[in-house]
Formats: structure tokens, C-alpha cells, sequence
């Protein structure tokens, strides 16, 4: 062998073993189990709230989805989950958080969907919707109000106590005043066949929550059997105020809903 052929072998030894350690690391930082995550907000809020959440799962190797539902009805917030499911490549597992538990609960008997995630949610059964079961275990809360036009707010004024209790004044402020409205008919609308009764569940309890009772959200996650955690002290924004305890929930769902 020449020397420069000695040169162009050492050159492609070296090449060959910096792809092989490259796809070593990315082997050991690829998540076990499920990989696909879609998180679901709820009413009077958006999808940016998740960020903390979402960056958690990025950098732990998840590819996460964020669904923007327009809150106007139930069938068209499930037509949003779908159409991110649909674009996804393999299962994937759904995160609701409040009124969102409702859509995943409709949206999760989908066979691309291995398991559901409630973070402080409605988890509604047959015939049942978010609003004719907090009647009947109403929150705290006394602040909501319908427009005339038949959309949900809280008054800017409590927001910050009802909904963001455990955030910086600042952060509940902006909050209170970019709320997304809920329609009352996406409140109201009855489930049809609730995704839990087939699929696993996981429950995170927001235990000072002012917006769903947080004996409802026990009750929920006793009825479906749901791997149940609570933080105590948290307000209904605990996806937001404790973004690592309930990141750590998702990939637990992740990697115990694929065995």
C-alpha cells in the first residue's frame, strides 16, 4: 500500500467510526417505548402554555405535537387531534389537559392512539360532558361567564386566583387577558365512546385546583382505572407550574403504554 493510499484509508476508518459513534449516542438518547407525544390544552387557554412540557420531551428525545383546537365545538376540536395524529408516523400517546381531556376522550379511541394522559382534565364517560359533571360537582370557581353569543370567559379580574393561582402575577395577567373562549356547545356536547375504557391512562390531580373540583379529578381517575399522581397546592395550571413532574408522567405513559 502507498503512503497516500495508507492516507485515504486512515481518512475512511476515521469517517466510519465517527458515524458509528454518532448513531451509538443517538441510539442511547432515543426514548424506550412510544416516541410520538400530542399535547391537548383546554378551554380559555392555547397551546403555548405547554412549552415547559414540550421542551422537557424534546431534549429527553420525543417528537411532540401541539394541537390548536379552536374551541368551538367538540367535533371539530376531535378533527384537530386527528389531523395531527394523521401526521404522525407510528403511536402516539394523548395529553389533555381540562376541557382537553374531554376531546382526547373522544379522540382516543383512535387505533393510532396507545394511551391517554389527563393533566387536571375532564375525563367524561358515555353521555356525560365537562359541564353536567362539574354541575354536579361543581369547582371553586364563580368566575365564568357566558358571552351572548354563547362563549365561555373568566372574568381577567379572578383569573389569576381561579386559574393560575401558583404562576407569577405577570404570567397570570397576560394569561387572563389572551384566554382563548369556549364555545358553550364544546362544553356541553355529550362523549360518545370514552377512549379510557380501552386504552391506558395516566391522571395527574391538580390538587388545588379552582376550575375542576379536584374531588372530580379523583373520581375520574378511580373510574378509569388511571396510574393516579397529585401534586398538592397545584392550580389548574399545573401543567404550567409543574412542567417536569408532569413531563415525567407523559414518559412514564410513553414507555409503560408500548409493553
Amino acid at each position: 500500500m502507498t503512503p497516500l493510499s495508507r492516507i485515504a484509508a486512515s481518512i475512511l476508518t476515521a469517517g466510519l467510526l465517527t458515524v458509528a459513534s454518532t448513531l451509538t449516542a443517538q441510539a442511547q438518547t432515543a426514548p424506550a417505548g412510544i416516541r410520538n407525544i400530542l399535547l391537548v390544552h383546554g378551554a380559555f387557554a392555547d397551546g403555548s402554555g405547554w412549552q415547559g412540557v414540550y421542551d422537557i420531551l424534546v431534549k429527553d428525545g420525543y417528537t411532540v405535537s401541539l394541537v390548536q383546537e379552536p374551541l368551538t365545538s367538540q367535533v371539530e376540536d376531535v378533527v384537530a387531534v386527528k389531523r395531527m395524529l394523521a401526521r404522525q408516523t407510528g403511536p402516539s400517546i394523548l395529553v389533555g389537559h381540562s376541557y382537553g381531556g374531554a376531546v382526547i376522550t373522544e379522540a382516543g379511541t383512535d387505533a393510532r392512539v396507545a394511551g391517554l394522559v389527563y393533566i387536571a382534565a375532564h375525563a367524561p364517560d358515555a353521555g356525560e360532558s365537562p359541564t353536567s359533571n362539574k354541575n354536579k360537582m361543581p369547582g371553586a370557581t364563580k368566575a365564568v361567564a357566558a358571552t351572548p353569543d354563547g362563549f365561555l370567559f373568566i372574568d381577567p379580574a379572578h383569573f389569576a386566583a381561579d386559574f393560575a393561582a401558583d404562576l407569577p402575577p405577570a404570567q397570570a395577567a397576560f394569561m387572563a387577558h389572551a384566554q382563548m373562549p369556549a364555545a358553550v356547545v364544546a362544553m356541553t356536547a355529550p362523549i360518545s365512546v370514552p377512549a379510557w375504557k380501552t386504552k391506558p391512562s395516566w391522571y395527574l390531580v391538580a390538587g388545588a385546583d379552582h376550575m375542576i373540583n379536584p374531588d372530580l379529578e379523583r373520581m375520574y381517575a378511580t373510574r378509569a382505572h388511571s396510574h393516579q399522581v397529585e401534586i398538592a397546592g397545584a392550580s389548574h395550571s399545573v401543567y404550567i407550574s409543574h412542567a417536569k413532574e408532569v413531563a415525567a408522567l407523559i414518559e412514564e405513559a410513553a414507555k409503560q403504554a408500548s409493553k
